[in-house]
């Protein structure tokens, strides 16, 4: 009895609770975000914020590819945010300067027949095609300041943006989230490259494939409810939409409803730092497209509903080029390699405004720390 009573004793002194035993980390989310960094501010650029802020998140680069802005200027715009966000040795990798197929002759001619696509991004904004350029220009002036990193695709013979995604995702298989916010072309020059790097890759969280919104255009924002990142490049988006992912998850026409307003910028810039002054001198009205994006792949509990259908991109010359179709499983073209794709149609938008601003506030790093981080493959 002795004995067994000493063996319990030393027993119960070993033991602790398990609510005091400190939890162990998780392995952290890798992240390559791809995206058409608009600038300076708006929600391109912004949508890096619920990346770098998130302690459980690392970011293993940037991808920049031509859509709303030229992509020379786009990046650069990209690496003036960084530096002002203390975030300056992510690196920033250089993508496509056109799309696959699609080129400004072309939509020029689109509009013609068709009328006028409201947003043209790098070729004429909300304005007018008639006199933009075939091929990028020379960055201009940037108003926020000029860069001094660069970009890592700068180097004579460096990769570009597909051959460090296919690099970096078979560097860390199955463990990479692709989120793509802009279009898809550099996705699409990756998986053309190589076959297995879809399936390498641990999943894709996209901006776009709006549904049905064609009655929006008209009772609403036309720019709204206009597709950009599809109809700018179709081609690219369903080459990478059919590509053999683990999982597809789309946000679309929920992004439309959460909007970043003056009061929302007045929480943010209540934090006085270099990044707050950032974002509030360059705020923009418009929906939080890309930052609804990056925040769902980092935190997927803010979708309160979805559905899954299977979805592809028309690439047929006509009205419908670039445009969304769905279908359920039981009316899906067969041998098409059409993929089920998650699309989310709520979200907790309180709780993700709220961590937003949290994230802004805090997206900047600490004595030249980078907080989420990055690994550099």
């Amino acid at each position: 009895m002795t004995r067994r009573f000493a063996l319990l004793l030393a027993l119960a002194a070993a033991w602790v609770p398990a609510s005091r035993v400190p939890a162990r980390a998780a392995a952290p989310m890798l992240v390559i975000e791809d995206n058409d960094y608009l600038g300076p501010g708006g929600s391109d650029l912004q949508s890096t914020l619920p990346l770098l802020a998130d302690p459980a998140v690392q970011v293993l680069g940037f991808t920049v590819v031509v859509g709303d802005g030229w992509e020379n200027a786009e990046s650069a715009h990209l690496r003036r945010f960084l530096e002002i966000a203390g975030h300056p040795d992510i690196p920033v990798v250089d993508g496509a300067t056109l799309p696959l197929v699609n080129s400004v002759a072309r939509m020029r001619l689109w509009e013609k027949a068709y009328g006028t696509i409201p947003w043209k991004g790098a070729w004429g904004g909300l304005g007018s095609i008639d006199k933009v350029p075939a091929t990028q220009p020379p960055v201009p002036a940037l108003d926020e300041g000029a860069p001094t990193t660069k970009a890592l695709s700068s180097r004579e013979g460096a990769e570009r943006a597909a051959e460090f995604l296919i690099r970096t995702v078979h560097a860390h298989p199955h463990q990479v989230t692709i989120v793509a916010a802009g279009p898809l072309t550099n996705l699409a020059l990756a998986i053309r490259l190589d076959a297995t790097f879809a399936t390498d890759a641990k999943q894709l969280v996209f901006m776009g494939a709006l549904i049905d919104t064609n009655m929006e255009a008209v009772t609403g924002n036309a720019d709204f409810a206009s597709d950009f990142n599809m109809i700018f490049d179709p081609e690219a988006a369903h080459i990478v939409l059919t590509a053999p992912w683990p999982k597809i998850t789309s946000v679309g026409n929920v992004s439309n409803a959460v909007l970043m307003t003056h009061a929302l910028m007045a929480r943010i810039a209540a934090r006085h730092n270099a990044l707050t002054q950032y974002l509030s001198r360059y705020y923009a009205p418009l929906p939080m497209w890309d930052e609804l994006t990056s925040a769902i792949a980092a935190d997927p509990y803010l979708v309160t509903r979805s559905v899954q259908a299977y979805l592809d991109i028309d690439t047929n010359p006509g009205i419908d080029y670039g445009h969304a179709h769905v279908w359920p499983e039981a009316l899906a073209p067969r041998n098409m390699g059409l993929r089920p794709v998650t699309i989310v149609q709520t979200v907790d938008t309180k709780r993700f405004l709220d961590r937003f601003v949290q994230q802004a506030q805090e997206g900047e790093a600490q004595n030249g720390q980078n907080r989420n981080g990055a690994v550099h493959p």
